[in-house]
């Protein structure tokens, strides 16, 4: 079980490819970090290189370890890297796992790439790795992140209160939200039309 979710893997996209995580990728994360908004609702900030590159460097730790599969993101038709992504809180015995530590350079926010992401990333966990919940959380206050995970289908759950803990010493409160397997089908469906829609524009 400890290989439920296996690595390394490409998940192959019209428009982008989601490239398992290695050490040749950090400079060009490093610099596609630079943007300050990007980290506005993130626990830490990742425009500065030292601490995203430590992070970075706990992603491929804790994919040896099981736990995560840190991803980037590759737009195809740019040929070139335009954010990161990854599998987190893997837990093969009850087959869930949790999708996020997604970002995009803002140039790319509200674009097909989120979606497609998502529907390639729901794919693998439903219909290659069998899994029955998929977790997504964020920054409770949050908008645009939460808009995006309801819009593809995530069905909320709550806020966990003082979740987690910043850079900066202030508490995180966060929304959580899931799709489970029995709504797989639907949420399929209405992702796919949805990136078709956004192709069309």
């Amino acid at each position: 079980m400890a290989d439920w979710i296996e690595h390394p893997i490409t998940l192959d996209g019209q428009q982008v490819q989601l490239i398992t995580l290695n050490k040749d990728h950090f400079s060009e994360l490093e610099s596609l970090a630079k943007d300050k908004r990007i980290w506005q609702h993130y626990v830490y900030d990742g425009s500065d290189s030292n601490r995203l590159r430590a992070v970075l460097k706990t992603a491929l730790t804790d994919m040896l370890n099981g736990t995560q599969l840190p991803f980037v993101i590759y737009l195809r038709r740019e040929k070139r890297l335009i954010g990161s992504t990854r599998f987190m809180d893997i837990q093969p015995l009850n087959r869930k796992l949790e999708i996020g530590s997604t970002w995009l350079h803002p140039d790319y926010w509200g674009s097909e790439v989120n979606l497609e992401c998502k529907l390639l990333m729901l794919t693998y966990c439903f219909e290659r790795a069998g899994a029955l919940r998929v977790q997504f959380k964020t920054d409770e206050d949050n908008k645009r992140s939460r808009k995006a995970i309801e819009k593809i289908g995530g069905k909320f759950e709550g806020i966990f209160r003082h979740d987690m803990l910043r850079d900066n010493g202030t508490n995180r409160n966060s929304a959580y939200y899931s799709i489970i397997n029995l709504e797989w089908s639907n949420v399929k469906t209405n992702l796919t039309n949805l990136l078709q829609q956004k192709l069309k524009v």
